[in-house]
């Protein structure tokens, strides 16, 4: 699981940090991928295998999300005003083929699923009251989705 918390810059690098991006600009970009490589990669990914068991999980990990649904899990229905829609579904399985791939496996497994599923669903689903007045994060109940 990877999680990335962020503090305030210290005084003087907000004080770069205003200085660079108020003024004007002077610099020369470069490109690091072509457009084609982009497009090459998109289409590599996509063309990787996912089998069944995997794809299932990770269409019921954004089904599970889903408040008042007949698949929804209790925590759903219990902290969640809105969950994650099809397009989750389809970034679970995009992204965990990507992890596998950069991970140097063939195919994703359910692990690849769960390594991308915080920063695909953390966003897409709205806590609700309860949740916040009890101090139940959106990755507590993304942990409870994945048990």
């Amino acid at each position: 699981m990877l999680n990335v918390f962020l503090d305030y810059p210290e005084l003087e690098d907000e004080l770069t940090i205003v200085k660079k991006t108020t003024s004007p600009l002077d610099y020369k970009l470069t490109g690091a991928v072509t457009a084609e490589e982009i497009i090459y990669y998109q289409e590599l990914i996509r063309r990787i295998p996912i089998n069944d068991n995997v794809l299932n999980y990770a269409v019921k990990l954004a089904v599970k999300t889903r408040p008042n649904t007949k698949h929804a899990h209790e925590y759903a229905n219990k902290y969640l005003n809105w969950g994650a829609g099809p397009r989750a579904s389809q970034y679970l399985v995009i992204g965990a083929k990507t992890h596998a791939a950069l991970s140097g496996k063939y195919a994703p497994d359910i692990e690849d699923v769960k390594a991308v599923a915080y920063p695909i669903l953390r966003h897409r689903i709205v806590r609700n009251y309860k949740a916040e007045a009890e101090g139940i994060s959106v990755e507590n109940i993304i942990d409870k989705f994945m048990e």
